[in-house]
């Protein structure tokens, strides 16, 4: 969530609950409405305690989905620019071919894949050009001994790959049930509701304001926080970015020069087959 938007967000949330208490303390008892303080502290301590332990758990859970999917965004992108490397010892045209699908590959990631998995539409789509690699592997057929052992660690490096992938793409559907959601909610409500009840007319307003408003304003910042947490890939500020494939892509580039290997890559700039 763009962080702005955050900021305005606990800002209306807090506002509304100072009004709140402001306006039921017209009406409050000189002394408050509870006649036991000590009381009414020890109540509202385990209501905190019972909201900041459920809130750590399931933080924990989301931020460890958030970086398993950004481990698996690294290690996705490792893994192509080593396949790149694996791919020279094959017999050509395939080595040049599946070098230049690679590049297409990595490229749908960052300018396809990734702008669906903010936008929550990735499902359970695979990656195109993941199919039409396998379908130039099937054409290789190794004749020496060092295209035999490149053809193996090709496919263990595939398969690193598409573990590394689903990692990367589980996060994108949050990990946080419905449930925990309504339950967090809940507590949340039920605090902002006890936090009324200390409303007195006897105690200045700013110090009332800032009684419920700190309570208000923290609730809703951890809120959003595991909101983003559960939603790794957005545009906003610690949304995760495709950062690491565009410079497994830079460093492919500048590798292919260095070694004057001549590639025909079957895409455009963003990851989209070129018409035949």
């Amino acid at each position: 969530m763009n962080i702005v938007w955050s900021a305005l967000i606990v800002a209306a949330v807090t506002a509304a609950a100072v009004g709140s208490l402001l306006l039921v303390r017209r009406r409050a008892p000189e002394n408050g409405y509870f006649e036991d303080g000590d009381r009414a502290a020890g109540v509202f301590g385990v209501l905190a305690t019972g909201f900041s332990v459920l809130l750590g758990f399931v933080v924990f859970l989301a931020f460890t989905s958030y970086d398993q999917s950004r481990s698996g965004a690294e290690q996705e992108a490792v893994v192509l620019v080593q396949q790149v490397e694996n791919a020279q010892f094959f017999p050509r045209p395939a080595a040049g071919e599946l070098t230049g699908e690679l590049v297409c590959y990595g490229r749908s990631v960052v300018n396809d894949e990734w702008h669906r998995m903010e936008a929550g539409t990735q499902g359970d789509s695979i990656n195109p050009w993941s199919v039409t690699l396998f379908r130039t592997l099937q054409t290789v057929q190794p004749h020496t001994a060092t295209q035999q052992s490149a053809y193996d660690k090709w496919l263990d490096q595939t398969s690193a790959r598409e573990e590394a992938r689903r990692d990367r793409v589980h996060g994108a559907v949050g990990v946080i049930p419905a449930t925990l959601w309504i339950v967090l909610f809940f507590i949340s409500a039920v605090i902002f509701v006890f936090m009324l009840f200390f409303a007195e007319r006897g105690e200045h307003a700013v110090v009332q304001g800032m009684l419920i408003g700190s309570v208000v304003s923290v609730m809703a910042a951890l809120l959003l926080l595991l909101n983003a947490l559960d939603n790794p890939f957005h545009s906003g500020v610690g949304g995760l970015k495709p950062a690491a494939m565009e410079r497994s892509l830079r460093m492919i580039d500048q590798a292919l020069v260095a070694i004057h290997v001549p590639v025909t890559v079957p895409c455009d700039a963003v990851g989209k087959p070129l018409p035949s």
